[in-house]
Formats: C-alpha cells, structure tokens, sequence
C-alpha cells in the first residue's frame, strides 16, 4: 500500500493487532510466542498480524538470540505532536 495513513488505520482496524499493541503497551516487548498465549490464535496468525502491524511502523521487531522480541515504535510522540498542533490550531480559531 503506498499510503501510509491508510496503512495505519487499515492495521488498527483489525481488533486483535488492537489487542496486540494494547499488549505490547502494557509489558513493553513480547515475542510471538507470548503474543500467541494472549490470542485466541494460531502462532502463525500472530506472526502475520505483526507484520501488518511492522509493515505500517506501529512496531519493531529485535532479535536476541533465537527470540525476536517486537516493540511499539515511537511513531506515538510523533502523533502526540500533531494532535496538540492541531488542538491549538483548532483553539486559536474560537
């Protein structure tokens, strides 16, 4: 998908990557094997829901080891920016 804002919200869209990020929120990394015990899913669905997510930039993934350990991304401060723009645009127009 070329458009990047699509590409969020058409990842967000899905409950369980909801789930995932709410999870990854929470307890700062986890592997897919730990995501798996939190879904009622395959491991295979929850690596798949993780590259969607990876794919829009809502995550990260390290290796360490044999484990790949996934993590929210900073993208959020970067919308926290926007959004408090946006809100004083928004006030200054009252």
């Amino acid at each position: 998908m070329s458009d990047p804002l699509g590409q969020v919200f058409s990842a967000l869209a899905d409950p369980s990557r909801r789930h995932v990020l709410g999870f990854l929120a929470d307890h700062g990394t986890a592997t897919a094997t730990e995501l798996t015990g939190e879904l009622p899913m395959t491991r295979q669905a929850v690596s798949k829901h993780l590259a969607t997510l990876s794919e829009a930039g809502l995550v990260e993934s390290e290796r360490a080891g044999r484990e790949t350990r996934y993590r929210l991304t900073g993208a959020g401060a970067e919308w926290d920016e926007r959004l408090d723009a946006l809100r004083r645009h928004l006030e200054g127009r009252r």
